[in-house]
């Protein structure tokens, strides 16, 4: 039977799941050797509830990783939302920052787990994106439009950051976070007319 996500008991189970894997990281290191009956025992419930709330340890990573982006998007946007250019400077600049201090932390058994968390912080990103068009598109836009820009905005920004992070060469990241919103303050231009 499916949990329901906004039952208080469900977010409470799942918070002391996130907060025992979050200690058992800062134990052991690496999430390579941490185990769902690890995380089940640290934050005293058995493996089958853990098991009703997560289909496998990859899906508990995934919204880990999605929860803990969500967490420092909200400390850096006011109200978790997009409202002009200067929050999706913002925006821009957080995902810059939140990778490249992100990689450091990630040991060489850890690195499998990558694209499951830019999976899951490209989702934000993209929700962020998505909500915010949908508020100031110009009315003749069709809601299929907003979705595509939403999704190809959210990966040009993501996959630059991504690529950034990964080989940096002689670029800054506030060079490259202008760079980036002056192209995706291109791509939006059409539809916000």
């Amino acid at each position: 039977m499916p949990t329901n996500p906004n039952d208080p008991r469900v977010k409470r189970t799942r918070q002391l799941l996130i907060q025992a894997f979050t200690e058992l990281l800062e134990q052991k290191k690496n999430i390579y050797s941490i185990s769902v009956q690890d995380i089940a025992a640290r934050a005293t419930v058995n493996r089958a509830t853990f098991y009703a709330h997560f289909e496998d340890k990859f899906a508990f990573l995934e919204c880990w990783m999605g929860d803990k982006f969500q967490n420092i998007l909200k400390k850096k946007l006011p109200d978790y939302s997009i409202t002009d250019m200067g929050d999706l400077r913002t925006l821009i600049q957080t995902i810059f920052d939140y990778l490249a201090r992100f990689r450091q932390y990630i040991t060489p058994g850890d690195r499998q787990f990558e694209p499951l968390f830019e999976v899951a912080m490209h989702k934000e990103v993209n929700q962020l994106l998505l909500q915010w068009l949908r508020e100031e598109s110009s009315p003749s836009v069709s809601q299929e439009k907003i979705e595509a820009t939403a999704l190809v905005i959210s990966w040009g920004i993501f996959g630059s950051a991504v690529q950034w992070n990964r080989s940096p060469q002689n670029r800054t990241t506030e060079a490259m976070v202008r760079d980036v919103l002056e192209v995706v303050a291109a791509g939006l231009a059409p539809i916000m007319e």
